[in-house]
């Protein structure tokens, strides 16, 4: 595969593992912080795309509009950072936010709880209860977050084409068996139908993220997908104005070649 998503739990070395795959691949590796500095670009505040990311949702946060147009943001950013190929990204829910492109490596990874602490004290000082106390709460945190967007369960192993466990292997051997198994792939050489689906993905994204941010259509929430350039969008709207809205800001993205709008549905007339 030309591109690698890495899941895993705190202090659990993926960053580790992908900044040896970085070099075993010649691939550049790529964090959350950087992909949430590229969604910020378009007007909202870093630490606010971060938090609709990190933070689990509560019973209020269900309501909010708010994380829907962050997490907008933050794929067409990601799937703007990989669409060129030869990358590894190692942060939250990558494998879900690339879903379907055959391009994509979806690994992760797993480690016993005592070389995690052992890591987390190290790294941040922490006494073994502290230590514990963080990992548990961020694991439940994604565990949370993961389950309410996607309906998921982000240890089932059956969302990964590759889990390694790092109580059994070192880095060194974690970064050969992923490094093989990328190499392996069709989608290795990053062409032909594998790279148009990339860029489908992202020209999909980036639709959705612009109608999330344009003001007349951010109140909305659209599916949208691209094939080779030719956009189906699904959601509802309100009147015949914010139907012309989606059609302007959609055909405005770069890529577009036409619009299926058979999806969005107007009011029922009484």
């Amino acid at each position: 595969m030309s591109i690698i998503t890495i899941s895993r739990g705190s202090f659990s070395g993926g960053k580790m593992l992908a900044e040896c795959l970085g070099t075993a691949l010649g691939f550049r590796c790529l964090d959350r912080e950087t992909v949430a500095e590229r969604a910020a670009a378009s007007g909202i505040a870093q630490e606010e795309v971060l938090a609709a990311l990190l933070k689990p949702p509560s019973f209020i946060e269900r309501f909010q509009h708010k994380r829907y147009q962050y997490l907008a943001l933050f794929q067409a950013a990601l799937a703007e950072e990989v669409r060129t190929g030869k990358v590894i990204y190692h942060g939250n829910a990558g494998h879900l936010m690339l879903k379907g492109a055959s391009a994509v490596l979806k690994v992760r990874v797993i480690a016993p709880l005592e070389k995690r602490l052992a890591m987390l004290q190290e790294r941040l000082k922490m006494g073994r209860s502290e230590a514990q106390a963080y990992i548990q709460k961020v694991d439940e945190d994604r565990r949370r977050w993961t389950h309410f967007l996607y309906g998921v369960n982000w240890e089932d192993p059956a969302l990964y084409d590759l889990v390694v466990n790092l109580d059994t292997l070192d880095i060194s051997d974690a970064c050969e068996i992923v490094a093989t198994a990328a190499r392996q792939q069709k989608c290795f050489a990053f062409e032909g139908e594998c790279r148009i689906e990339m860029e489908d993905l992202a020209i999909g994204s980036r639709v959705r993220a612009n109608l999330a941010i344009n003001p007349p259509t951010s109140h909305l929430e659209f599916e949208v997908v691209s094939r080779q350039g030719h956009i189906a969008i699904r959601g509802k709207v309100s009147g015949p104005d914010e139907l012309e809205e989606i059609k302007r800001v959609s055909k405005a993205v770069p890529g577009v070649l036409d619009l299926d709008l058979d999806g969005v549905a107007l009011p029922t007339r009484a």
